[in-house]
């Protein structure tokens, strides 16, 4: 499922799953974002309804974690999937993802407090929710406090990992889904998208916008 993201200052290049920056050493999480192409990421977002600055998060993420694991394969399309399905890109509530990558105003799952959901008391003092007695799911992929202290990332390169900052909330999701093993398969694939919520029903859903996003960018191609 993954799709091709084109890097500045490579004209007609682009890096697949799996492929290195344009020296041959490993993206920097600090760069990444810098490095996706404007004239590509522009016609990406209108050729699949992505908000542009969302879209720039997910391929960096792509090109970040393609360069540290090769193996994996997953795209930024798949990103996109979950972004769409996790907070509508970063737009749930009326939110807005900024130049900057922060979302405002924050996103906030419910409490996940057995009523309907799983039962999770608070991980974090209500650090990232704001919640002391209930964990909730955070910013524009839903990361639960727990989980992002394992797995938060700087992608922007600021120094911070915050689950708010869709360029850190897009890399980590993609180093926890990586970490289910090769995407490169429909088993795999199902199988890490099915670790980031543990619904068939969701994969499916994940699914289908991926696809569709691979459809829309491969005919804007």
């Amino acid at each position: 499922m993954a799709t091709d993201v084109t890097v500045a200052g490579t004209t007609g290049a682009s890096a697949d799953a799996g492929a290195s920056n344009a020296t041959g050493t490993p993206a920097a999480a600090s760069s990444a974002v810098s490095r996706i192409d404007p004239e590509w990421a522009a016609g990406m977002a209108a050729a699949t309804g992505i908000p542009e600055r969302a879209l720039v998060a997910y391929a960096a993420a792509h090109l970040t974690v393609s360069a540290e694991q090769p193996s994996c394969g997953i795209g930024w399309n798949t990103l996109a999937g979950i972004g769409r399905i996790e907070s509508g890109h970063g737009s749930h509530g009326g939110a807005v993802v900024g130049e900057d990558g922060w979302v405002l105003p924050r996103i906030l799952g419910v409490p996940l407090d057995g009523n309907g959901v799983m039962a999770i008391r608070d991980t974090d003092g209500g650090a990232w929710d704001g919640d002391t007695v209930w964990d909730r799911a955070v910013g524009p992929m839903q990361f639960i406090p727990e989980t992002w202290s394992r797995w938060g990332a700087d992608g922007d390169g600021d120094g911070i990992a915050d689950p708010n900052q869709i360029d850190d909330a897009a890399l980590a999701a993609a180093r926890y889904l990586c970490a289910s093993g090769p995407m490169t398969s429909v088993e795999g694939w199902r199988a890490a998208v099915f670790s980031y919520n543990h619904l068939d029903e969701y994969v499916d859903a994940v699914a289908a916008a991926a696809n569709q996003y691979a459809a829309w960018a491969e005919g804007a191609g």
